[in-house]
């Protein structure tokens, strides 16, 4: 759940540590520069009948800016402050988990880490990401993720002991539905049942379990870590990436295969690795 903004104070802070932390420090900078030239600007010391009400804006004005000159740079660098452990609470989450097992690495978090770092997971994925908090009026979303001017709809359970049922998959496909998104994930650190699974498959919504989710998170760093070594003209000259998606009934990666039988034949899908064990399928754009 978002913690509740009790005052503009509070709200200010949210802001700001949104931010990268070096642009709460400008802003820092900013305001007092601002407001400390208003809180030192000259008064007229004499006054003509006609001017009262404009000296009277003017004083309630410096005295302002007089407090706010301080106030405002001390909420600044708050939410800098927030913004830098964040960053690095980000970087330790990360870490952990792409260097340790599924059980160990997700068992051992909390719900709030658990979110935050399936935010970072789809970050590393292109994916521009924007916290809800979840619980609310939004049924339940987590994270809205955006790419290429498409919307996705991102639900974290981060449930040890529990699978996750159909119920919670209906739920976010109703959302999806309302809300115009493209597709939507469901993402939990146990296991989903097979109910689940099957309404999943064939409704653009994919399912994580704690497995897929860390095979997703190494995959993009291995795969950052290549083109930071790759140079330059060899990046611009190289084919762009396709996105590989995940089973829909097993959660592991997906392969792109033809049709060679039906009405089909000769058209592209995606088919699951496990394949014949697991047939899962999904379409190919």
């Amino acid at each position: 759940m978002a913690r509740k903004r009790n005052s503009t104070a509070d709200a200010l802070i949210d802001l700001v540590a949104m931010l990268p932390w070096w642009a709460g420090c400008t802003l820092a900078l900013v305001s007092y520069v601002l407001l400390h030239r208003v809180a030192t600007q000259d008064v007229a010391t004499s006054v003509t009948t006609d001017r009262v009400g404009t000296m009277m804006v003017q004083s309630v004005w410096m005295g302002l800016a007089t407090a706010g000159q301080y106030f405002m740079p001390i909420l600044c660098l708050v939410g800098a402050v927030i913004s830098a452990f964040r960053q690095h609470q980000r970087k330790t989450l990360l870490a952990n988990a792409s260097g340790g097992k599924a059980a160990n690495a997700l068992d051992a978090m909390s719900w709030q880490e658990f979110e935050i770092l399936v935010g970072e997971a789809f970050g590393l994925q292109g994916f521009q990401v924007s916290e809800t908090g979840g619980g609310g009026a939004d049924g339940g979303v987590d994270l809205v993720l955006r790419k290429n001017g498409e919307k996705f709809l991102v639900q974290c359970k981060q449930w040890k002991a529990f699978t996750v049922g159909v119920t919670i998959v209906r739920e976010l496909y109703g959302v999806m539905a309302a809300n115009g998104a493209t597709g939507g994930f469901v993402v939990t650190s146990g296991r989903f049942t097979d109910e689940a699974k099957v309404f999943a498959e064939g409704r653009n919504v994919t399912l994580l379990d704690g497995v897929a989710l860390l095979n997703l998170i190494r995959q993009a760093q291995a795969a950052r870590q290549v083109d930071s070594k790759e140079p330059v003209m060899q990046a611009a000259l190289r084919p762009k990436a396709v996105i590989q998606p995940l089973c829909p009934s097993c959660s592991k990666p997906m392969v792109r295969r033809t049709a060679k039988k039906g009405g089909a034949a000769g058209s592209s899908f995606w088919g699951c690795v496990d394949f014949p064990a697991c047939r899962g399928t999904r379409q190919a754009n």
